[in-house]
């Protein structure tokens, strides 16, 4: 019974579309609307995640043969970062662990943005099941077990709930002209570098949405045409170098490769045109249901949301940011290669998801140079940060998958390695005295409106 509690719960909150419903319908209810008004709020709030789903799964489906191909056209092999590879072969061993360690996880990201500075609500369910299974990972491979187990890494996965999003907002802020969403993603800390690379870079580029086309060439201007056309020259190529014998016997079912290829790169194109549907109707819902909880449980906060949500602000540099990441992972590859490491593959889907959306960050500080060369450092970044990661991951260090983004990344390395450094005593010390830090300010705040008061 207990077991499939657990199941019920780690499916329910790991699923986006769920989550963002169950909020939609307590702010909503909090901001005692009328029932039609809850019952629309909560169903166009589930409705657009679940547009947005489909549209990276048909985004992703069209990926995977790419990426066949590419490993195929240019004879390479090796470790390939995937979350949803890895966090499946976990939770077979560390399931139970994972889903206890995301349920208390999430209310510890609640408590931390009512009693600190950090006032996010991080919505992204698949990465806070995926941030909770390396946690657990971790934490078990270095000696922790059952309650203390529990306790510590829900702790742990609430803090990066808060952190890594008011890491993001500043950028957030420059993004969409506002501060009323945050950001909820774990690769957050190449989207902030790829900003702040942007800065340095930038000074004088005009934004990628500005980018002017000849008369001729005005199609381009939609970028649903300049995604498909690009795409289509990009599958084109790497099928021409992986031959017509390997497409059409393993990928294509027998249709002719270079149709097949055409057909994958428009799927792709229509994949992010759902995508960008999705996030408009998920927008227009969950910023004004929020403010329920935002006023009633948890003052002045704001929900995390899941990178799309920042792809309608510049369209142009998602497409810039995909190219230039995944350039980023091939010359980090070589990199690799030629210092005789692990060898980490340019995974198209992270490359896709991360460096899209740090092409968009990239853009909002440095215009096109920002986002070219932004998301180029993105994807060196998701590049050499695993090779540092796999050897505190226990036997699942030795697979031939792992973690893909920056923010699993930093967090696993930095965890494994307070262990090394100071034991299980010592994280014990190390999280307490950084939770009572983090108080701190509230504390001080009361006190000093009490005392004004008085």
């Amino acid at each position: 019974m207990g077991e499939r509690f657990l199941k019920l719960m780690m499916d329910i909150l790991s699923q986006p579309a769920v989550l963002i419903a169950l909020i939609s319908f307590i702010g909503l209810v909090l901001q005692k609307k009328a029932a039609s008004d809850i019952v629309k709020g909560t169903t166009k709030s589930f409705l657009g995640f679940i547009v947005i789903a489909a549209g990276a799964g048909i985004l992703v489906g069209s990926l995977e043969p790419f990426g066949k191909m590419f490993e195929v056209a240019f004879n390479v092999s090796g470790v390939v970062p995937n979350n949803e590879a890895i966090v499946a072969m976990a939770l077979t061993k560390y399931g139970t662990a994972t889903a206890l360690i995301m349920f208390f996880g999430m209310f510890a990201n609640i408590l931390i943005a009512r009693f600190t500075p950090f006032k996010y609500i991080f919505l992204t369910g698949h990465h806070t099941l995926y941030m909770a299974c390396m946690i657990a990972v971790i934490l078990v491979v270095a000696g922790f077990s059952g309650t203390s187990l529990i306790i510590l890494g829900s702790i742990v996965l609430g803090f990066t709930m808060a952190i890594f999003p008011a890491m993001a907002q500043p950028f957030m802020r420059k993004i969409t002209g506002n501060d009323q969403i945050g950001f909820g993603h774990f690769s957050t800390i190449g989207y902030a570098l790829s900003g702040l690379v942007g800065k340095v870079v930038g000074k004088g580029s005009k934004s990628t949405e500005d980018i002017k086309f000849p008369k001729g060439l005005g199609f381009l201007r939609d970028s649903s045409v300049t995604i498909a056309l690009t795409m289509s020259i990009l599958y084109v190529i790497v099928a021409l170098f992986a031959g017509s014998s390997y497409v059409e016997s393993e990928l294509s079912g027998g249709t002719h490769y270079l149709v097949f290829s055409l057909l994958q790169a428009v799927t792709f194109a229509a994949g992010v045109f759902i995508i960008l549907a999705g996030v408009r109707l998920v927008l227009a819902e969950i910023v004004p249901a929020f403010r329920g909880i935002s006023n009633k449980l948890v003052p002045n906060s704001r929900p995390a949301l899941d990178c799309p949500i920042v792809f309608p602000y510049a369209p142009n540099a998602v497409l810039i940011g995909f190219f230039c990441s995944f350039l980023g992972g091939i010359v980090g590859m070589l990199v690799l290669g030629a210092v005789g490491a692990v060898i980490i593959l340019p995974g198209v889907v992270p490359h896709f998801f991360t460096g899209a959306t740090a092409g968009v960050f990239g853009n909002a500080t440095g215009g096109v140079r920002g986002a070219t060369i932004g998301s180029f450092v993105n994807g060196l970044l998701i590049t050499f940060i695993p090779v540092f990661l796999m050897p505190v991951l226990g036997d699942l260090g030795f697979a031939n998958t792992t973690f893909s983004d920056s923010d699993f990344g930093a967090t696993g390395i930095l965890l494994g390695n307070l262990v090394n450094w100071f034991g299980t005593t010592g994280v014990w010390v190390v999280v307490i005295a950084g939770t009572i830090l983090a108080l701190l300010p509230g504390f001080f705040k009361k006190n000093k409106n009490t005392g004004m008061s008085a």
